[in-house]
């Protein structure tokens, strides 16, 4: 993958004054309450993760991980352990921590699980996250919620799911959400790949499996897609990683097994995402 700078000579900066007022301001308008204080669920990967000594710190801008229920979990999803907790939460707060080191976007060193249940409170975290959505399945009311945050104003990125099936189900919980919009291939010309840096030639991003299979795909999920769901003004909402796995790459960022190379693309585009989706 070949990785210019936006001005082909040195990396441009993104609209950070703009990114931070807007982080700042959050979804204008639609919160009714303060937002949830920081909370932590034992992960499938992590029971019992160690927290940074700044994690009270309040910030402009919070890496929310989407909470759902995922099939055959019934309730226990309330509880952590399930498919929306894969990478958490150690990817999650290296990429709070790669936006503090490479944007001036005032970033918490903690992430926020978010549930679409918690009332209005999913309007206080403009960026939201979700992995394994090949085993999520959105309620009516859920899909409700979230296409209401999306609608004014609020981001989410899927990754980490693979394949026809997992395709399949994935689709099944967002026409929940938007039954009219289409999902799209996200043309390269689109300025989530160029907010920061500009991403060319894209590349598969495998999981740790990686490391070990020596295959880049899983199940049949042979080639990877950019998609996207758009609003009425060109916004990306939703940005789709299908057949890749960027939050696995970032969290082993620090595993000298895991090639150096992936992780610096998942992570370059981590921050591409999270600077379009605080200035669009």
């Amino acid at each position: 993958m070949s990785l210019r700078p936006s001005d082909h000579r040195k990396e441009r900066p993104p609209r950070r004054g703009l990114a931070a007022l807007l982080v700042g301001l959050g979804l204008v308008g639609a919160a009714l309450a303060d937002p949830l204080p920081f909370r932590q669920y034992p992960g499938v990967e992590y029971d019992d993760f160690e927290l940074p000594t700044d994690f009270r710190e309040p910030a402009e801008w919070v890496f929310g991980r989407l909470m759902y229920p995922s099939m055959g979990w019934g309730g226990q999803w309330k509880f952590g352990g399930t498919s929306w907790t894969i990478d958490y939460p150690k990817g999650d707060r290296h990429i709070a921590a790669l936006v503090r080191r490479l944007s001036i976007i005032d970033a918490r060193s903690v992430e926020q699980p978010v549930d679409l249940e918690d009332g209005d409170d999913v309007f206080n975290w403009p960026w939201l996250y979700a992995v394994e959505v090949g085993q999520w399945d959105l309620t009516d009311e859920q899909a409700a919620q979230l296409r209401e945050y999306l609608l004014r104003g609020g981001f989410l990125m899927v990754d980490d799911f693979h394949g026809s099936r997992e395709w399949t189900v994935f689709v099944e919980s967002m026409r929940r959400v938007f039954p009219d919009r289409p999902i799209v291939d996200l043309p390269d010309d689109d300025p989530i790949f160029h907010a920061f840096w500009d991403l060319v030639d894209r590349k598969q991003i495998p999981g740790l499996q990686f490391v070990y299979s020596g295959r880049p795909y899983e199940q049949d999920g042979f080639d990877a897609h950019w998609r996207g769901i758009y609003d009425d003004q060109g916004r990306v909402m939703v940005a789709i990683c299908h057949n890749m796995d960027l939050g696995d790459a970032v969290e082993h960022s620090d595993n000298p097994a895991y090639p150096e190379d992936l992780s610096a693309i998942a992570m370059r585009t981590f921050l591409n995402y999270i600077v379009y989706a605080m200035t669009h």
